[in-house]
């Protein structure tokens, strides 16, 4: 059976460093453009864009892409994108995959690698990506988010703490690992189905979550299961600031 799934891409006009960010232009296009055209070349079957802002949803239009309007008062994107599936009317077994509005360079083969790996699933709502940690100072960097497996491929934890932690191999300020496990980023896409969304929405944040500021926590918090494939590489950084902004317009006028 051919892989069938959605890309929801939630996009917010409001950013503390770059404010209006999906409609930055970016080698002539707005940037929202460059993400959608990523969920084409991944083949989904149905691309929307989520906003709560006039602009953003007026820009998507004249694109010929579908937008929805969703509340103001969302916490984070996943609940907009629940929304999104709710106002659609879509089925609990579809898939969704969440696509940031500010990752423009995002390879299309990893949006259908976290569809793939949600599909069919018996075990897990929800999918998400990671890639082998080459550098072994990323390991002890708290911005590359980690992520520990078990032997079928799902997530036993997520930090920003070097995990595992080799006892005989590193020392309180660094180390070279032994090689033994490999060490994993994880890469925050994700898949999910329609019936997992509902679920998510009803759980309260949790204590694991706050404590080391990384929402998937609450997943596991919760007991759901997490399923992760294992990509090449870590994709190039989406865009937070101005100079992001300079480098990926470089990267995409290089590509035509």
């Amino acid at each position: 059976m051919s892989l069938r799934f959605k890309v929801v891409i939630p996009a917010r006009y409001g950013s503390t460093r770059l404010p209006g960010k999906p409609l930055l232009n970016i080698a002539g296009k707005p940037m929202i453009a460059h993400v959608c055209e990523r969920a084409e070349e991944a083949d989904a079957d149905e691309i929307i864009v989520a906003t709560d802002d006039d602009r953003i949803f007026q820009a998507v239009a004249d694109l010929g892409i579908k937008a929805v309007m969703t509340r103001t008062d969302h916490q984070s994107g996943t609940e907009r994108i629940a929304e999104v599936a709710r106002l659609c009317g879509w089925m609990g077994d579809d898939v969704i995959v969440n696509l940031q509005g500010d990752e423009p360079l995002i390879p299309p083969a990893y949006i259908r690698d976290v569809a793939e790996a949600l599909a069919g699933q018996q075990q897990a709502g929800i999918a998400t990506l990671a890639a082998r940690i080459a550098d072994p100072e990323e390991i002890f960097n708290p911005n590359a988010v980690k992520v520990v497996l078990n032997h079928a491929g799902y997530a036993l934890y997520f930090s920003r703490a070097p995990i595992p932690w080799e006892r005989d191999a590193f020392t309180g300020s660094g180390g070279t690992p032994s090689g033994v496990v490999p060490y994993l980023r994880h890469i925050g896409m994700y898949a999910y189905t329609v019936d997992f969304l509902n679920r998510y929405c009803l759980w309260d944040a949790s204590k694991l979550e706050a404590v080391e500021s990384l929402e998937q926590l609450r997943i596991l918090w919760y007991g759901e299961a997490v399923r992760v494939k294992i990509v090449d590489k870590t994709p190039v950084a989406g865009v937070d600031t101005q100079e992001d902004l300079m480098r990926v317009e470089q990267v995409l006028r290089s590509n035509h």
